[in-house]
């Protein structure tokens, strides 16, 4: 394909908007039609999201938005507004019949209403044919990344358990006790303990790749005192060589560009900023631990988004998203 996808945003003021304006405006093919925002409508995007000064001169759009998707249908539609939003805009408004949809909150997740979960380590080949995707929450990405290749293979066979820590800016821009920066600077804490609402997907995730999987996934996430990336590590049973579990996930990700094993000891600044997903296994007396690491807000939402966006048109899975890592 080489006609401009021309894109449009519902809630680009928040992180995730924000996030997608930033890959799009340099990716080679996309076409910012409109960026909407109800709460900074007229005001220039680089007002709200301070580091586009000079990128851009890109307008939120406030107008009704009928009449922005009647008048100047776009290709695709990202929906970056808050959980149970999305739902309410498509109830809202009509659009075209060649306009795509790609959703990233949790309304979607499960499937419903013609959606696909839009995980491409985990079916890139429907995305490309999907009209309607749901972005995968960023901690059920970094958590299913880890598992995939044992799911892949039929080995989740008890138990598994996980521990994963996220930064800031997971938990949106609408300030709460628990995100105001004297609470969470030099602090950590856990919440939604076995609870967290990303573990439905991760189970329906696990299924399609091993239907008889039925073991509890327990879940522990904690909230980390910085602003971007996960990091999550998981074990479960495992009677295999620490040789073959590295042969299992080198072999499933070899196709896939954004996802690595590394053999040495992962961390955050090596994925920040990038659509990478790191993961590193090692064997311990039975068990099997798969760290995986991916900033919250790219991989774990809007670069996914984006990947997802390439493969729904046609292009190499990478367009726009060969990000670069702080790294220090």
């Amino acid at each position: 394909m080489t006609q401009p996808i021309h894109i449009g945003i519902v809630g680009a003021a928040g992180y995730t908007g924000g996030e997608l304006l930033r890959i799009l405006i340099h990716h080679p093919l996309a076409k910012i039609t409109f960026a909407h925002s109800k709460s900074q409508a007229g005001k220039p995007v680089y007002s709200t999201h301070t580091d586009l000064l000079g990128d851009t001169d890109l307008i939120f759009s406030g107008e009704d938005m009928q009449q922005l998707l009647s008048q100047t249908p776009p290709d695709v539609l990202f929906l970056c507004s808050g959980h149970g939003e999305s739902r309410k805009f498509l109830d809202a408004h009509v659009l075209a019949e060649t306009t795509r949809i790609i959703d990233l909150s949790t309304d979607f997740r499960d499937e419903s209403e013609g959606f696909l979960y839009g995980l491409p380590e985990l079916q890139r080949d429907a995305i490309r044919e999907a009209n309607k995707v749901a972005n995968p929450g960023c901690f059920a990405t970094s958590i299913e990344l880890a598992l995939l290749p044992l799911a892949a293979a039929g080995l989740l066979r008890e138990e598994i358990h996980v521990s994963a820590v996220t930064g800031s800016t997971g938990a949106g821009q609408a300030l709460s006790p628990t995100t105001h920066f004297t609470w969470r600077n030099n602090n950590v804490s856990v919440y939604k303990a076995f609870t967290h609402q990303h573990l439905t997907e991760i189970k329906m995730s696990m299924g399609k790749l091993q239907t008889d999987f039925a073991k509890a996934i327990h879940f522990i996430p904690y909230r980390g005192d910085y602003t971007r990336g996960i990091m999550a590590n998981v074990y479960t049973d495992f009677d295999g060589t620490q040789q073959e579990a590295e042969e299992l996930y080198q072999q499933y990700y070899q196709a896939h560009p954004f996802t690595h094993l590394s053999t040495a000891a992962i961390d955050l600044k090596q994925v920040v900023n990038t659509n990478k997903c790191l993961v590193h296994v090692e064997k311990h007396e039975g068990k099997l631990l798969i760290s995986s690491c991916i900033d919250n807000l790219t991989k774990g939402a809007s670069g996914q988004a984006v990947q997802n966006m390439n493969l729904m048109f046609g292009l190499p899975e990478d367009s726009g998203l060969r990000l670069k890592a702080p790294a220090f």
